[in-house]
């Protein structure tokens, strides 16, 4: 489990279809070998640890599923550990299971902050809400405003200069996690998987709708 409050940006030192391997610093200070790490939002198990760098195995589903397949040697990746139970949560929970990838429509400068907008597909925009929390590449943002499928999002200069969101442009693709809270919530009044009795009668009879 995450918060989506990054780290550290590490550099990619390898990348083939079965591992990558990742130059970082702060990250390593009390890391062990089978320790769970977000690489740009995507939960990577340590494998292997050197004097600066950390190795991870990736699974052909998490190349299907993740922009991990446009990464190349030397680009930044945005780094997270795991959090403690004694973690402040700065950010929102973050499972580390992406959802899918999205297209960056554009980045922006606006002098006090960085306009980002993002176009989800139908899977991923059901689950968001304005003033809701999305995991980008591992970050933890909140939604301004939303216009169809494309999602507002203003990001802090502190936010944009710390992570990988200054390597990217227009066009470019990005890792999205959703709400895992949205998701659960979907799960319990689905009236095609529902056991709770919770349906359209009992919302109506209760005042919900």
């Amino acid at each position: 489990m995450f918060t989506g409050i990054i780290e550290e940006t590490g550099k990619i030192q390898a990348i083939n279809n079965n591992s990558i391997e990742i130059v970082c610093a702060e990250v390593l200070a009390d890391a062990k070998i089978g320790d769970s790490i977000a690489v740009n939002g995507v939960c990577l198990t340590v494998s292997k640890l050197g004097k600066n760098s950390f190795t991870a195995d990736v699974s052909p589903e998490t190349f299907r599923v993740t922009a991990f397949g446009r990464l190349k040697t030397g680009m930044g990746v945005n780094l997270e550990r795991a959090t403690k139970l004694s973690t402040r949560l700065g950010g929102h929970i973050v499972s580390g299971h992406v959802d899918g990838v999205a297209k960056i429509s554009s980045i922006t400068n606006n002098k006090e902050f960085y306009n980002l907008e993002i176009e989800l597909s139908d899977d991923e925009a059901k689950y968001v809400i304005k003033k809701g929390s999305i995991t980008v590449n591992g970050i933890s943002l909140t939604i301004a405003e939303i216009n169809g499928n494309i999602i507002k999002i203003a990001v802090i200069p502190h936010t944009y200069e710390s992570t990988n969101l200054s390597e990217l442009k227009s066009g470019d693709y990005v890792n999205i996690e959703c709400d895992i809270i949205a998701k659960y919530i979907e799960k319990f009044l689905s009236t095609r998987d529902n056991k709770s009795g919770v349906d359209m009668d009992f919302l109506q009879r209760n005042g919900f709708c």
